[in-house]
């Protein structure tokens, strides 16, 4: 049984590519034409990945925009992994939820977007502890994808805390590395904190990182990918959202994008 990260991987090496599309389909974003269809949001994702598959190595659909849609949303959520399944089956697909709570609460969880909606990975928030995670590891070959210094200019009200000495985010990844289930964790890590990003590369080894940021919230590619590539200049999914669905050009988009990781990757090693 393959690994998501051994799937990943695989993807990544194949398709020469770190890049992951992420899937924020806002109803109130999308273009007319989309809006006049029954099913709006599964028409532009299949636009979206025809368009841009052969650039990318992941897709991450943020929950979020699906559930606000209402069971419709929930619907084509589904029909948009299946989609993804059926075309790309090599594809890794990606649930960004932040999930994260008691034991019961979070096998149900697990159990809708694992066995339900079928994606190989999921955002967890830790904040609750590696137990209330457990369910979520349990599934040995999907990957939980652990916050651990995220993108947003606010994650410093608790992600900077020092505990005993050291700031949060490090402890997260410190024990994120310790864990007898680390084959199947990655982690979060903003593209908007390469000097992080860096320290979290070392405390980790190859363990992939899922690094947002790029794009509307102003990372750095260049400066992601000095800090955060592995030994095997692999190791990230490096996340554009609006920057790729909501362009003129999604194409042209995700292979500019590509190309620039891949120079960057080229000048890292």
């Amino acid at each position: 049984m393959m690994s998501a990260a051994a799937k990943y991987d695989a993807r990544a090496k194949a398709a020469d590519s770190l890049l992951c599309v992420g899937l924020d389909s806002d109803m109130t974003k999308l273009p007319r034409s989309f809006m006049q269809k029954d099913h709006p949001q599964l028409a532009f994702n299949r636009h979206i990945i025809d368009a841009t598959a052969e650039y990318a190595a992941a897709f991450k659909l943020n929950i979020a925009f699906y559930e606000a849609a209402g069971a419709t949303g929930w619907q084509q959520m589904a029909q948009t992994v299946d989609y993804l399944r059926t075309r790309h089956p090599d594809m890794l697909t990606i649930c960004d939820a932040k999930r994260g709570d008691i034991g019961n609460t979070s096998a149900a969880y697990a159990s809708a977007i694992f066995d339900q909606l079928g994606f190989d990975a999921i955002t967890l928030n830790p904040y609750l502890g590696w137990a209330a995670l457990a369910p979520f590891l349990s599934y040995r070959d999907k990957a939980s994808i652990v916050l651990c210094r995220t993108s947003n200019p606010g994650c410093a009200d608790l992600q900077n805390l020092l505990v005993g000495g050291i700031p949060l985010w490090q402890v997260v990844a410190r024990q994120a590395a310790e864990r007898t289930e680390r084959d199947n964790i990655m982690l979060v890590a903003g593209a908007t904190y390469p000097q992080e990003l860096a320290e979290i590369r070392q405390i980790v080894g190859e363990m992939t990182l899922l690094v947002p940021g790029v794009g509307a919230q102003g990372g750095d590619v260049v400066a992601a990918l000095a800090a955060g590539l592995n030994s095997f200049g692999r190791g990230m999914m490096i996340n554009s959202s609006r920057g790729i669905v909501f362009a003129d050009d999604p194409a042209h988009a995700a292979a500019t994008l590509r190309d620039k990781i891949n120079a960057g990757r080229s000048h890292a090693s």
